[in-house]
């Protein structure tokens, strides 16, 4: 049923997540990024369950109001990072879950909105930050004030900007003219050293502000703090599943699952624990990682890099072994 109060958000891959979560009645989901509800609404409309709809950012939170509004104590909306997901479960009344759906990386209304300062095709303020109200650096604090070389870095591994030294290098230059304070500002200083060819596909300051972003809200930190969390999280049965945009975090993801599954590598027996085996914690419905379809990506251009991977909980006990 269509309530035309509450705009309906279709998320990347909601067939699939749908698919491999099988919600079940009287189960309980954590949808740790609540964004704009889209795969929290699917969840409670495929059974009579209840969803801890998780979000940093204060704005999606606030416009997840109309969705309570309409599933009530089925609905419990959390504000925090989705690294506190244990915690936030916890204040809700529950240990324990029945499956975890993530969907990293930005969303479609935070790149949109020209205040938050995500994307360089709206000129805002240089911010970044997935919550504004909870303080911490902006991406403007980082590039007026971090050394140059740490600038580079930055770009460097979460951008994988090969020319990362020479925008370091114009962005000191720059701010000491000016503070730069505005997307616009940043994506200039980057496409004056980086000039679009007809060869590119993107465009010049995509990679740097996608590494400041990431930076920023402590991206990898997050998701690694969430899978490690999941085992303990979900109970047996327990279906963990993530839709990641970005090989950084699908690298994380797929590490992860490998060692839960018990998939990785032999280690070293020259190391410390070597011989050790790490317990079985998930099993993993399928080895690949699952893509949208073309159809989709013909509908959502933005769905063009997803790449969907999931884990089941068994009844192991125990945390991954690093």
């Amino acid at each position: 049923m269509t309530n035309a109060a509450v705009p309906y958000h279709i998320p990347v891959m909601l067939a699939e997540v749908l698919a491999v979560l099988r919600p079940a009645d009287g189960a309980v989901y954590i949808d740790a990024t609540f964004g704009a509800g889209g795969y929290t609404r699917a969840i409670l409309e495929s059974a009579a369950c209840t969803v801890i709809a998780i979000d940093r950012d204060q704005t999606a939170l606030a416009a997840g109001a109309a969705l309570k509004a309409r599933y009530g104590d089925r609905l419990i909306l959390c504000h925090g990072p989705f690294s506190a997901a244990a915690t936030l479960a916890a204040e809700a009344g529950y240990d324990r879950v029945d499956g975890i759906v993530a969907d990293l990386g930005v969303s479609s209304m935070q790149l949109d909105g020209a205040a938050r300062g995500f994307s360089f095709r709206f000129d805002g303020p240089l911010d970044m930050r997935m919550d504004q109200h909870g303080g911490g650096e902006s991406a403007a604090d980082v590039v007026n004030s971090y050394p140059e070389e740490e600038i580079a870095d930055i770009l460097y591994r979460y951008g994988d900007e090969r020319k990362s030294r020479r925008i370091a290098r114009a962005i000191v230059a720059a701010r000491k003219q000016a503070r730069i304070e505005t997307t616009t500002a940043l994506a200039e200083i980057i496409r004056s050293v980086l000039p679009r060819t007809p060869k590119d596909q993107s465009d010049p300051a995509t990679r740097s502000f996608q590494a400041l972003r990431i930076h920023v809200n402590a991206e990898m930190a997050e998701i690694e703090t969430l899978l490690d969390e999941s085992a303990e999280l979900l109970n047996p049965g327990g279906r963990l599943v993530v839709v990641a945009f970005h090989s950084l975090e699908d690298g994380i993801v797929k590490r992860f699952l490998q060692e839960a599954s018990g998939r990785r590598s032999a280690p070293s027996r020259h190391l410390p624990d070597a011989g050790r085996r790490a317990p079985t914690l998930f099993t993993l419905p399928f080895r690949k990682a699952v893509f949208p379809s073309d159809a989709e990506v013909a509908g959502n251009p933005r769905s063009r890099s997803a790449r969907l991977r999931a884990g089941i909980r068994t009844d192991q006990k125990g945390r991954v072994v690093a």
